[in-house]
């Protein structure tokens, strides 16, 4: 168990370069990783699932105490997040497959990564999973009817399928694994420690997979995409850290908004792209790239997060 310890440790510190560094691999050498793709679902629901064994219900009782920071950052995810979507894919006048991809990674609800991030940046931990539970509790309603209102004027978007499958993928998953815990915590107690690992080997083979199957459409128009992923999930973290402030909230909670609104579930985006739109192939992409790059984002900004708040001396 000391040796899982030190891998999740390492894990958790160079996630962001790990997943960039198998992205690449995933570019130069396509047929490694192209056998995932048809996986996508599974191994996101296997993330979900891991996600629910973690969670600690007790960590909760403090923050619904305060529950305005709470709802402050689900009505971020699920408002600031899609707006700016569709406003960036408006801006740039995309072709609708890779406005549709950006639309989708917008309406995501918050995933596990941001926890992480929050982790590491010394933000409210207990708030950032409870946003990113909430968040993922509405999804099955609140993604469906965001994609539909926001992109199914571009492309054909069945509100319906789409609220199974986030259910299928999602919700069902993450209940499983609270009920789990909860029913059988001494033996849910030894597989927590290989929950990180298996959601870091979840997201490399979903990123990859796409990355790999899209590999000369990523040189058409990769460069395009990722400046579109750079301005939303930093657009998302500058807007989070504002409202935050607004509500004057201190720095464990200003913090773990930020990271929580800037840094979505865009596995979840690749999923629903994979599976209600194959006619748009290049739907997928921009969840992909999302994924490597928010890891990165988030781990730069927690380390300037972290410094801010040496320099201040807040706890």
């Amino acid at each position: 168990m000391v040796f899982l310890r030190k891998v999740n440790a390492l894990l958790v510190r160079w996630i962001g370069l790990i997943i960039l560094a198998c992205s690449a691999v995933a570019y130069l050498f396509p047929s490694l990783f192209a056998w995932t793709v048809p996986h996508t679902s599974a191994f996101l629901a296997v993330i979900m699932f891991g996600m629910g064994l973690t969670i600690e219900t007790g960590a909760f009782r403090t923050v619904l105490t305060h529950p305005k920071a709470l709802f402050a950052g689900c009505a971020a995810q699920f408002t600031m997040m899609p707006l700016l979507a569709w406003g960036l894919s408006s801006l740039f006048s995309l072709p609708a497959d890779l406005a549709l991809g950006v639309i989708l990674v917008g309406c995501a609800p918050g995933g596990t990564a941001s926890n992480v991030i929050t982790y590491l940046a010394r933000g409210d931990v207990a708030l950032s999973v409870a946003m990113t539970v909430c968040s993922t509790l509405m999804a099955p309603v609140a993604t469906p009817l965001l994609v539909y209102l926001l992109a199914g004027s571009r492309v054909d978007v069945s509100f319906w399928a789409m609220v199974f499958s986030v259910l299928k993928i999602v919700l069902v998953p993450v209940v499983a694994g609270l009920v789990l815990r909860r029913v059988s915590w001494g033996v849910v107690r030894g597989v927590t420690d290989f929950c990180p690992i298996v959601s870091v080997m979840g997201i490399i083979l979903i990123v990859g997979g796409i990355i790999a199957v899209n590999a000369e459409k990523i040189a058409e128009s990769g460069l395009l995409v990722l400046l579109l992923v750079f301005l939303h999930n930093g657009a998302g973290l500058l807007l989070g850290l504002l409202l935050a402030a607004a509500l004057g909230m201190n720095y464990a909670g200003s913090t773990a908004v930020s990271i929580e609104v800037g840094m979505q579930n865009s596995g979840l985006a690749v999923a629903l792209a994979t599976v209600h739109f194959a006619a748009n192939p290049m739907a997928t992409l921009p969840g992909a790239l999302f994924s490597a790059w928010q890891n990165i984002s988030g781990s730069l900004f927690a380390g300037w997060r972290r410094k801010g708040d040496r320099r201040v001396g807040e706890a």
